[in-house]
């Protein structure tokens, strides 16, 4: 639980500049992948998605756990998979292989190593020095999966520590933990999605929605992806594939928000040129934070387009 010291002092804006429109890094569709599988890993060579998480975890049986480890190592090590994210999911620090994920992921060349079931900053700083011990990267970051009910109370300082780029949220084990049965609308899972959400956004870290789990229904997937959107996740988490386009297409600007956007800043910039302080574009009055968010929705799109010409 938070120490009472307040999220306020633990957050360090300086200690981590928030990302500017310039830096952002699509993850639309985060893809987990077995990393005991040689095919799949294999497969994702070819697969769209923004980002890959060679999972050591729920996905791998205890006999097969070092092997798994060896496989994503060198998956990561390879150099294979383009512009796409390549992070390591490790085993617990409290089961008898997290130790060990996290030493060999350190200097695998993944961009992050993410860590289950997180619950307390402690962990994180646990985390962080067993990475600085097997000599990772300074940039090498921690993605953070919040899953209990004590991750959620404790989000804000969770999402505040300096090694923390992502929060994952981990909505099965939460659904599991609090007992909620979510149905089609997440209704009993909203309030703390919001709340994670909420964190996020303060400390200026990405923030990932959890998994679809019926494969097959991709209507009941894209209208799940389309509410995350609505409500400000950055991407989701996907478990097969086949809804890897699905999430890209609904986290992507398509054609009349970028054409909107430009409208918007072209606008603000011939009123500000004329000495005017207010403009409207299509009847609507707009404003500084109008014409951020629509840098925002450009910046973006570009961040996109090159990945794919990657």
């Amino acid at each position: 639980m938070s120490d009472g010291s307040g999220p306020a002092d633990r957050r360090s804006d300086e200690l981590r500049p928030r990302p500017s429109s310039e830096e952002l890094r699509p993850r639309r569709s985060v893809l987990y992948m077995p990393a005991a599988n040689e095919r799949a890993l294999e497969k994702a060579k070819t697969i769209p998605a923004d980002a890959l998480i060679f999972d050591l975890e729920d996905a791998v049986a205890p006999d097969a756990k070092e092997t798994a480890r060896a496989q994503a190592v060198a998956a990561a090590s390879s150099g294979a998979y383009g512009r796409r994210e390549i992070t390591i999911r490790a085993n617990g620090l409290d089961t008898p292989w997290g130790a060990d994920d996290v030493a060999a992921a350190a200097t695998s060349g993944a961009a992050a190593v993410v860590i289950p079931k997180v619950d307390s900053v402690a962990r994180l700083d646990e985390v962080s020095a067993a990475l600085d011990a097997a000599e990772a990267p300074a940039a090498m970051t921690i993605w953070a999966m919040v899953e209990t009910p004590t991750a959620i109370f404790d989000a804000r300082a969770l999402a505040a520590h300096p090694r923390v780029s992502v929060l994952v949220m981990g909505t099965n084990d939460l659904a599991k933990e609090l007992r909620a049965e979510p149905g089609d609308d997440r209704g009993p899972l909203l309030p703390h999605l919001a709340t994670a959400l909420l964190a996020a956004r303060e400390a200026g870290v990405t923030i990932l929605d959890g998994v679809y789990n019926d494969v097959r229904d991709l209507d009941g997937f894209r209208a799940e992806c389309a509410t995350g959107a609505a409500m400000g996740f950055d991407g989701k988490t996907l478990i097969h594939p086949g809804q890897v386009e699905i999430a890209n297409d609904v986290w992507a600007p398509d054609a009349e928000a970028i054409a909107d956007a430009e409208r918007i800043i072209a606008a603000f910039a011939e009123a500000e040129a004329d000495g005017r302080g207010v403009v409207t574009v299509d009847g609507r009055m707009i404003e500084n934070l109008h014409v951020d968010n629509a840098r925002r929705t450009l910046a973006t799109a570009e961040a996109i387009a090159a990945m794919a010409e990657g």
